[in-house]
């Protein structure tokens, strides 16, 4: 064995022992959400200035200023991307869930944008690498939509792309959703049409 291959051995070593215990980590756990860390082609700033025209009819309702309205819509664009969705469809979901009011809470104490149990934030925090600090985090409008567009992407998953059952389960907890659905109960239209009547005028 030459010099070169002798040397390459240890660093061959090294890096099956790296892959082998990431595969070891990866099957201990359940496969999480992309993190915000994974690759993203910066927002388009098309994209990015027509979300801020659409939030800033909202200003007053958002509390928020003009840079974090920018902050905003940058991200919004860029989780919507991250995980295959239209912005105008969040958009649409934010609009419906709390009308852009970074505060509001409902009687269900779903909290901020887009609406998110506390319960439901949690658990979404740690896969999608959003620090928790307890149900406040949720009037922080960026970990808001960070934490409800990857909801709404994992409920299009698991109803197999159909947005109507996604939106009811969005809105009415995927439980009820899948009893309806083995059932064969119909799902109730009035929040779906809510929202798809919502991102109808944005598209």
């Amino acid at each position: 064995m030459d010099r070169t291959r002798r040397s390459l051995v240890p660093l061959l070593t090294l890096a099956m022992a790296a892959v082998l215990s990431c595969d070891v980590r990866v099957a201990s756990a359940p496969a999480p959400i992309p993190a915000s860390v994974a690759a993203v082609a910066p927002a388009p700033d098309a994209e990015v200035e027509a979300v801020l025209d659409h939030l800033a009819r909202y200003a007053a309702r958002t509390s928020l200023t003009e840079r974090e309205m920018r902050s905003l819509s940058r991200t919004i664009v860029a989780e919507a991307r991250r995980h295959r969705l239209d912005p105008r469809l969040v958009l649409a979901v934010v609009h419906v869930e709390s009308r852009y009011d970074t505060y509001a809470v409902s009687d269900k104490q779903a909290m901020g944008l887009m609406q998110m149990l506390p319960s439901t934030g949690e658990w979404l925090a740690a896969q999608v690498g959003v620090v928790w600090k307890g149900p406040q985090t949720l009037f922080d409008p960026i970990s808001n939509v960070r934490l409800g567009v990857a909801y709404l992407r994992m409920l299009l998953d698991r109803y197999d792309g159909n947005l109507s059952a996604a939106l009811v389960a969005y809105n009415w907890g995927p439980a009820h959703v899948d009893g309806r659905l083995r059932d064969g109960v119909p799902l109730p239209a009035d929040y779906a049409d809510l929202v798809l009547r919502a991102y109808g005028r944005h598209t």
